[in-house]
C-alpha cells in the first residue's frame, strides 16, 4: 500500500488552516486553495503550494485532497463546479472532507466520485479550533476501510480519537449525534451558570468543582469560564452550529425521530442571531448563555 505523501487542502478558515498547518509540519507535501486567497498566504509562507482553483489542486494529481467548507452547497461546489475538483481528478485520488454536511447527500456525493475512481471519506471533525490547532480533534470517518487504513498517517497528524465507523455517510451521521450532544450540554452548562450567578454563587469556583464530578464535560470546563468572563469570540460561530443543527434536524425528520431538547437549544442559538443590538451569529456558540441573560435580566459578568 503506497503510502500518502502529497495532500491537497481546500479551505482555510478557522479549522482548515491549522490542520493543514499541521500536515506540513508532519512532513506532507502540501498545496492550498480557499476562496479568498490571501487566506492562503500564512500556508504559503510554511512552504505550501498555492493552485488557482479546486481542479487546478487535483490536477497536480496528490494523493489525497482535503475539504472543510462551511455547508453542503459549498462543498458539492467545490467537488462538481466548474473548477471543481472532479474536473482535474485522476483515478485513484481519496477526497477526505472534513465539512459537516448531510448524510444523504454525502452519499450521494461518494457515488458520483466513484464514477471516476475516486473515493471519498467523510471525516467530519469535533474539538474546535483548540483541538485544529494542536491537533487533538476527534476524527469520525465514513467510506471505505482500505482508503480510511491508507490515510492513517495523514488523520493522526490532525486527531487524536480516530474512528471508521461504516459505509459513506457514517461519519456525518456520527456528527450529527455529536452536534446534538454538544448543544444540548451547552444549555445545561447556561442554566446552571445562570443559577449560580443569580444565587450569587462564585463561577468560576462553581466551575471548578463542578468539572470535577459527575456533571462535568468539555462544554464547561472550556467554555464556562468564557461565558462567566463574558467572552464570546468565536471558537465555534453561532451560525456554523445552527447550519449543523438543521442538518440534525432534516436527519431526524426522515427517521420520524423527534428531539426536543436540540430544538430547544436550536431556538436559543437562534435568539442569539436574531438579537438586533449585536451580530450574533458570528459570535462563538458560548454566546448562547445572552439567552439567558436576557431571560433572567442579569449579566454574567457583572
Amino acid at each position: 500500500m503506497q503510502p500518502i505523501q502529497s495532500i491537497g487542502y481546500i479551505g482555510m478558515g478557522i479549522m482548515g488552516a491549522p490542520m493543514a498547518t499541521n500536515l506540513l509540519r508532519a512532513g506532507f507535501d502540501v498545496g492550498v486553495w480557499n476562496r479568498s486567497s490571501d487566506k492562503c498566504n500564512p500556508l504559503k509562507e510554511q512552504g505550501a503550494k498555492v493552485a488557482a482553483s479546486p481542479a487546478a489542486l487535483a490536477a497536480g494529481e496528490p494523493d489525497v485532497i482535503c475539504i472543510n467548507v462551511s455547508d453542503t452547497p459549498d462543498v458539492e461546489t467545490v467537488l462538481f463546479g466548474d473548477e471543481g475538483v472532479a474536473t482535474g481528478a485522476k483515478e485513484g485520488l481519496i477526497v477526505i472532507d472534513h465539512s459537516t454536511i448531510s448524510p444523504v447527500a454525502t452519499q450521494d456525493f461518494a457515488a458520483r466520485l466513484a464514477e471516476q475512481g475516486v473515493t471519498l471519506l467523510d471525516a467530519p471533525v469535533s474539538g474546535g479550533d483548540v483541538g485544529a490547532i494542536n491537533g487533538t480533534l476527534s476524527i469520525m470517518v465514513g467510506g471505505s476501510q482500505e482508503a480510511f487504513d491508507r490515510c492513517e498517517k495523514l488523520f493522526n497528524a490532525v486527531g487524536k480519537n480516530i474512528t471508521h465507523l461504516g459505509p459513506a455517510g457514517m461519519g456525518q451521521v456520527c456528527k450529527a449525534c455529536n452536534q446534538i450532544a454538544v448543544s444540548c450540554n451547552l444549555l445545561g452548562v447556561c442554566e446552571a451558570m445562570a443559577l449560580a450567578k443569580k444565587c450569587g454563587l462564585d463561577l468560576h469556583k462553581m466551575i471548578d468543582v463542578v468539572s470535577g464530578g459527575a456533571a462535568g464535560s468539555w462544554q464547561l470546563a472550556n467554555l464556562g469560564p468564557r461565558i462567566a468572563d463574558g467572552d464570546h469570540d468565536p471558537g465555534f460561530m453561532i451560525d456554523l452550529v445552527l447550519k449543523d443543527l438543521a442538518i440534525v434536524v432534516d436527519t431526524a425528520r426522515k427517521q420520524t425521530l423527534p428531539l426536543a431538547g436540540t430544538n430547544l437549544a436550536e431556538s436559543y442559538f437562534r435568539a442569539v442571531k436574531a438579537n438586533p443590538s449585536i451580530d450574533g451569529g458570528k459570535l462563538g456558540t458560548q454566546a448562547m448563555a445572552r439567552t439567558l441573560e436576557q431571560l433572567g435580566g442579569f449579566q454574567f459578568d457583572e
